[in-house]
């Protein structure tokens, strides 16, 4: 039926969107999407453009949120929970595409409908998930502390870190809800360019992530109802910088997740520029650089919208600029700092950072796990999309062992 196996099918022509759509397949193992729906949609959609995606993925989304409101409405607790989830996940779908459109001022709007779907799953989760606010340079980082029901007082505790832009629907599918099957405790929450604070409060990115990290575990301990020393970080797509980075320096984390292991953020994007494009940037002409880039994006919409939406949690408008401040986003300095024990995820056919995860693996001072994940299994590309069970099995498993905690 699949020539080469379900993951080598293309759902849509277009690279990224065949990707979220695999992603929204994967969901289904945690209840974040029902495969008819997905496939109904994909298959409308398969040659979209931009805007043509955003309007069926959105429809999508109204349409199951409309659900979820009548099923409440009848006092169907369960329905209501599952459907706000779904929704939540088809809206995020939706906003890949948003810096497609003419109109750029739809994207809040939108975002705050799948938050909001998001908000009525988590209340209506049993028990209900806590809505938190970690404090952070003056501010809050909005976030969700998920519990199981009947957990005891020395559970694990799982900060979920999420990617570079990822909805918050898919860091619970991924990360969330496998931690909480176990009986373990699930934090989620957005960081400085992620989601609600780059949508709503303008809030770029950060290479050293360790002063986003240790507030956040001062936020957990302080608490006095989580125990101490059995919290996990773990983290997915560019989290596999962001969660190495952070363990470089706060200690007090017992076991870490990155998904896949990334050393350079940079390479994620030098791997599809020609040595041409790369000659010119380290020559250090500026003008000419960005000269060639929007010349590009110019004759490109595709590219030029998928630009943007990489681009947006940097806060950066330079391409020259841009590349130059992502070359900060690199573990090579510090990774001898790294003392708490990290698996590395390695995904056959990873499409961002190829090779990264065995040169992170093979440079880490301590305990380490190096877990491959292939195409035979069906659990092959970034964050293993249609590997889901497979990846939970593996992962929460060696993390029970670390943490002497029964999965």
């Amino acid at each position: 039926m699949f020539p080469g196996g379900i993951v080598a099918y293309r759902f849509c022509e277009n690279e990224q969107f065949d990707f979220e759509v695999k992603a929204l397949l994967g969901a289904a193992w945690q209840k974040g999407s029902d495969p008819g729906e997905v496939l109904a949609t994909a298959s409308a959609l398969r040659d979209a453009d931009g805007p043509a995606w955003f309007e069926g993925w959105t429809e999508l989304a109204r349409r199951v949120r409309s659900d979820g409101e009548r099923a409440a409405a009848a006092g169907l607790r369960t329905s209501a929970r599952e459907a706000w989830l779904r929704a939540a996940g088809y809206f995020g779908t939706g906003l890949v595409s948003a810096d497609a459109l003419d109109d750029e001022t739809r994207l809040l709007p939108v975002f705050r409908k799948h938050r909001e779907c998001f908000d009525r799953f988590a209340a209506a989760w049993e028990p209900a998930a806590e809505r938190v606010a970690v404090p952070y340079e003056g501010t809050g980082l909005p976030g969700y502390l998920f519990r199981p029901a009947g957990g005891g007082a020395d559970a694990p505790t799982v900060i979920v870190n999420n990617g570079s832009d990822g909805p918050v629907s898919t860091a619970w599918t991924m990360l969330g809800a496998p931690a909480v099957a176990r009986g373990w405790n699930a934090l989620l929450f957005d960081g400085p360019g992620q989601q609600s604070m780059l949508f709503e409060h303008r809030m770029p990115f950060r290479p050293d992530w360790e002063n986003v990290i240790t507030p956040v575990v001062d936020f957990l301990l302080g608490r006095g109802d989580i125990a101490p020393g059995r919290l996990v970080l773990a983290g997915i797509s560019q989290a596999g910088y962001w969660v190495p980075r952070a363990l470089a320096f706060e200690h007090r984390i017992a076991a870490g997740v990155a998904d896949p292991g990334v050393v350079r953020v940079v390479d994620s994007w030098w791997n599809n520029f020609p040595p041409e494009l790369h000659e010119l940037f380290d020559s250090g002409d500026r003008d000419a650089f960005d000269g060639v880039m929007r010349e590009g994006m110019a004759e490109d919409a595709e590219f030029a919208a998928y630009w943007r939406w990489r681009a947006k949690p940097y806060g950066i408008d330079s391409p020259f600029d841009l590349l130059t401040e992502m070359g900060r986003y690199d573990l090579t300095g510090v990774l001898e700092r790294i003392t708490v024990p990290l698996l590395v995820t390695s995904p056959e056919g990873e499409q961002f950072w190829p090779g990264q995860s065995l040169r992170l693996y093979e440079a880490l001072p301590a305990e380490k796990a190096f877990v491959e994940f292939t195409a035979s299994e069906g659990a092959d590309l970034h964050c293993e999309p249609l590997g889901r069970a497979l990846f939970e099995q593996r992962v929460f498993d060696w993390l029970a062992a670390r943490l002497g905690a029964a999965a």
